[in-house]
């Protein structure tokens, strides 16, 4: 492991990129992220992850047990240990769990580079006007764990790379492959460029989800609680609904979400 550099000043600058961590969430970092906790932390300098690390932040009790992140390999990212008040003091809030890392976004991947071409097998899902930062973590969560081939936002979503939603997602946001698209429209054309079948998740919709045939190359689309889907999105979809108990249609989106992706992924033998 490197030696880890012991800082107690929290006016250093080389804790800048740590500083005033939920206002930077909303404004952006300028390229930048923040990693919280041990099993984002590991996800992050997992074989799988798709970003760099700028540098590590360390409580003096948790660098004896994540040792093992840094002990191979060659260049490693700076790690810095520092008492938990100054970490505080660099957040605006008290850090619980000692452990803060700084990501690096680098350039964004073209939507369509993510689609396995076809007649390969394809499970996408696209995420149109969620806001809730909650929502969007436990979709990339279930994305992760169902094996889907990536997920593409449109501009309305909310960033998968906000602190709340990485760490939501158990750091799935970190190794699932995402882009962003302008529109639902353009998830669409997407889509027939590609050969996916577009499904659009809604209570309303005209086949029931279990009772349907996995398309084996699908595009799943989830909009946001209430309001749901544009309905000049679902007119040019097949829409698909959970059958649910009588008198009761609702279900949080990121849990409709792994009902949808479990059934979908059966297509592909998960």
């Amino acid at each position: 492991m490197p030696e880890p550099v012991a800082l107690d000043d929290p006016d250093d600058p080389r804790l800048s990129a740590y500083r005033a961590v939920r206002e930077r969430d909303l404004v952006g970092r300028q390229g930048r992220f923040i990693a919280e906790g041990e099993v984002t932390l590991r996800m992050l300098f997992s074989p799988r992850a798709r970003f760099a690390v700028e540098s590590v932040l360390l409580a003096p009790e948790r660098c004896a047990g994540l040792s093992d992140l840094f002990a191979t390999g060659g260049d490693r990212p700076p790690v810095y240990c520092a008492g938990k008040a100054v970490m505080s003091a660099v957040a605006g809030f008290p850090i619980h769990r000692g452990v803060l890392a700084v990501g690096l976004r680098g350039a964004e991947p073209e939507p369509g580079a993510l689609i396995p071409p076809a007649p390969a097998p394809a499970l996408v899902v696209g995420l149109v006007g969620l806001t809730n930062h909650d929502n969007v973590g436990g979709l990339f969560r279930n994305a992760a764990a169902f094996g889907a081939d990536a997920v593409l936002l449109d501009a309305t979503t909310c960033d998968p790379l906000y602190r709340k939603a990485i760490r939501v997602s158990a750091g799935a946001a970190l190794i699932v492959p995402f882009a962003r698209v302008e529109s639902g429209a353009a998830l669409l054309a997407l889509a027939e460029r590609h050969a996916l079948t577009p499904l659009a998740l809604t209570p309303g919709g005209t086949e029931t989800l279990e009772a349907s045939e996995p398309p084996p190359r699908a595009l799943l689309l989830l909009g946001t609680e209430g309001p749901g889907l544009p309905s000049a999105l679902m007119e040019r979809a097949r829409r698909v609904r959970i059958a649910m108990a009588p008198g009761f249609d609702s279900l949080n989106v990121a849990t409709a979400g792994a009902i949808a992706l479990h059934h979908l992924a059966q297509a592909r033998g998960i």
